[in-house]
């Protein structure tokens, strides 16, 4: 890069994990390259989104943070970029409709950013507007050479995988990452212990489909274990698998290895039959529910979670109560209930009309919250009385005169500081004696 001085560049993180872990290689591709990262968007020349598409409500704010960019703009030079899935499948709508973005990026395109991003600057300087644009898919890019540049905390989130094969009929992640392709075990495990060495205690490894995962003959299974023997590391999680291809070996693995967490995140989205052939799933109500026994019965203490979309295309009454009386019978400790949104280039959007109207969908993932608050309660209250291990993560969002971390089964517990003493990144054991249906309460045993 080619400038009198260092730009700094502010980045805000929209939606998922693996967008969180993106940011972390954006991060490390920009500063290699000479930028300068900074937390405040007053100070910066250049102001990144990377983005979702997957959920309405980060789509949204997007939009609000690009409209409050247009005043900040006029103020002063200023370049603006979107990147990740929204730029990747809104791309032309972005490149038309608003003129205040600069710089596009599709999530295999990161390595083009500095080149994208030092043009917009010298266009500007020129007194032109060169618009930059990077949203080709890639067969094999997984960045495996790029190491993350992270924050501080406890966990450190890698990618094992890239893009996704399953074309659910309701999820866009096929169209803005690509098709599915695996990172080389040996640079993972790297990675990992890479990140003991900068002191992360727990590694959550990320996938669109983990059960997915092959490298040689490696399996999601072995690796997951390779990672959790890594010196130094304390925890391992893992999301998410999809419950049509669960294995056999990966749940072997979560249950023998003291270090790979008692959780499992399986989503079902839908509790009918008809509503699964729909969004593509390939698994039926009864085969879940056989899953779900499997997992529950195969150890003590296995936490399971979920996630919903209510009121999917066509979706009738007697369809969503098969999905109220799932979440009935499995007793999920926690589910991450949604209403459908029609994501542009979707296989639901292009063949099934978005006809269940929008007061409909309210009232359904309403009735879902309050049930599913009901059970996370009485699950929570099982765990009243008894000495949980806890990973402290530093302060609870509400007081920081409160310490918060989080169970094996990924469980926020809160507790007194003024009666733990406790630093993040150490494992405690914590008396549980109270609980919400989110919390749960500890003191010193």
């Amino acid at each position: 890069m080619n400038q009198k001085s260092p730009r700094q560049v502010h980045l805000e993180t929209f939606g998922c994990q693996m967008n969180e872990y993106d940011s972390e290689l954006v991060r490390s591709l920009l500063t290699r390259d000479g930028f300068i990262m900074t937390d405040d968007r007053e100070r910066a020349d250049v102001i990144l989104m990377n983005t979702c598409a997957i959920r309405e409500n980060a789509h949204n704010k997007v939009y609000t943070h690009l409209s409050d960019l247009r005043a900040l703009k006029r103020q002063r030079p200023l370049v603006v970029g979107v990147l990740g899935c929204m730029a990747q499948n809104l791309k032309e709508e972005l490149a038309a409709k608003e003129p205040l973005v600069d710089v596009l990026a599709g999530p295999d395109a990161y390595r083009q950013l500095p080149m994208l991003i030092a043009d917009a600057i010298e266009s500007q300087e020129q007194g032109e507007r060169r618009k930059g644009m990077a949203v080709d898919l890639s067969e094999y890019e997984t960045y495996d050479d790029v190491v993350p540049e992270r924050r501080d905390g406890v966990n450190a989130w890698i990618a094992v995988m890239r893009g996704c094969d399953n074309f659910c009929s309701f999820c866009v992640v096929p169209y803005t990452r690509g098709r599915e392709r695996s990172r080389e075990p040996e640079g993972i495990v790297a990675e990992a212990r890479l990140a003991a060495s900068q002191g992360f205690k727990q590694i959550t490894l990320l996938g669109q489909n983990v059960n997915s995962y092959r490298s040689g003959d490696w399996d999601f299974a072995r690796l997951l274990v390779a990672v959790a023997d890594v010196p130094g590391i304390e925890r391992v999680r893992f999301t998410s698998p999809h419950p049509k291809d669960f294995p056999p070996a990966l749940l072997e693995a979560v249950l023998s290895h003291p270090r790979i967490c008692k959780h499992i995140h399986l989503p079902v989205q839908s509790g009918n039959d008809r509503i699964l052939s729909l969004m593509n799933r390939t698994y039926t109500r009864a085969a879940y529910l056989t899953l779900v026994d499997q997992i529950l019965a195969a150890g003590p203490g296995m936490v399971l979670t979920t996630d919903i979309i209510a009121g999917f295309c066509s979706e009738s009454d007697a369809e969503f109560a098969d999905t109220y009386r799932l979440l009935e019978e499995v007793r999920y400790h926690a589910a991450f209930i949604f209403k459908y949104s029609e994501r542009k280039n979707t296989i639901a959007a292009r063949k099934h009309p978005d006809d269940v109207s929008d007061a409909v969908k309210s009232e359904r993932v309403t009735a879902l919250v309050d049930l599913q608050r009901r059970i996370s309660q009485e699950r929570n209250r099982a765990y009243i009385g008894s000495t949980l291990p806890v990973l402290v993560e530093g302060d609870a969002k509400r007081s920081s005169l409160q310490g918060m971390g989080k169970s094996d089964g990924n469980i926020t517990v809160v507790w007194e500081k003024s009666s733990v003493s406790a630093s993040p990144g150490q494992i405690i054991a914590l008396s549980i004696y109270d609980c919400s249906a989110s919390t749960l309460y500890a003191s010193a045993p």
